[in-house]
């Protein structure tokens, strides 16, 4: 009964362009997590901090992608601080590789600031923050 109760009241997050950001951290997952799992499995020692901050940046995909297809002030809430931290990781990560590229003797998803996924990973988590915000001060995002 407390599930039905909470399903009236609970925010979509994903109407509308919300969608496009669904279907792009899907894709995001699956690029960054086969990449990884691949990486590790088959050439680990090569470069572990470049394949497990790959490893990494799936599951954060992962998780903003559950939060928004949930939807709710509380995931609402959690998919923002996910991204906040998404776009400091890329922020930071970009600018390391930039600075040191022998740290990094293989690319993260992270790279560049994500060049090699035409910089969707640097777009996107600015794009979400935008869209969560905007939906906050809507009180949706539908």
């Amino acid at each position: 009964m407390a599930a039905t109760e909470e399903e009236p009241t609970r925010t979509r997050l994903i109407g509308g362009p919300g969608i496009l950001l669904v279907w792009l951290y899907g894709v995001m997952v699956v690029g960054a997590v086969s990449r990884s799992a691949y990486q590790i499995s088959t050439d680990f020692d090569r470069a572990p901090v470049a394949y497990t901050l790959s490893a990494l940046a799936g599951v954060v995909y992962g998780f903003i992608t559950y939060t928004l297809v949930r939807g709710g002030e509380t995931a609402r809430r959690a998919a923002q601080v996910c991204c906040a931290a998404e776009l400091v990781g890329v922020l930071a990560v970009g600018t390391w590789t930039l600075a040191e590229p022998s740290a990094f003797p293989d690319a993260t998803v992270w790279s560049d600031f994500g060049m090699g996924y035409v910089f969707i990973p640097v777009l996107l988590p600015l794009s979400a923050l935008y869209w969560l915000r905007k939906g906050a001060h809507r009180g949706d995002a539908a």
